[in-house]
């Protein structure tokens, strides 16, 4: 079985390449974000899964999580990547409050193998 990890923001946008989709309706998450309604919502549902990402509030900080796939649950928006995620089990911490530290090159190269090695493992699985 493979355990879910969690990672810094800065590994998500490194490794995965969100992109600001050219249809989108509204400006949610800088940009980024398609909202969970309507034609941005209808955007969402067009892309193959494994592109697809959810921004997750949570219930007990104030911290939001970027998941894999398509979430309703606490959701805030949805973010389309350039790579696809494959149904890891990763999440991405992204704190509320403003950044205090970027990750180090050394840091964000470490968890990107952590990343690759997941997929490794995933498309292993899968056969």
């Amino acid at each position: 079985m493979i355990k879910c990890i969690t990672l810094h923001e800065d590994t998500f946008y490194e490794h995965f390449k969100p992109y600001r989709h050219p249809k989108r309706k509204y400006n949610v998450w800088d940009g980024y974000g398609l909202e969970t309604f309507g034609s941005d919502f209808d955007l969402i549902r067009c892309h193959p899964p494994d592109y697809v990402w959810t921004v997750l509030e949570d219930g007990f900080c104030d911290d939001y999580w970027i998941v894999p796939e398509i979430h309703y649950v606490n959701r805030i928006c949805y973010l389309l990547t350039e790579l696809p995620h494959y149904s890891i089990p990763v999440e991405f911490r992204v704190k509320y409050r403003p950044k205090l530290f970027n990750l180090t090159s050394l840091g964000l190269s470490r968890q990107v193998s952590q990343i690759k090695r997941l997929q490794s493992e995933r498309q292993a699985l899968n056969g």
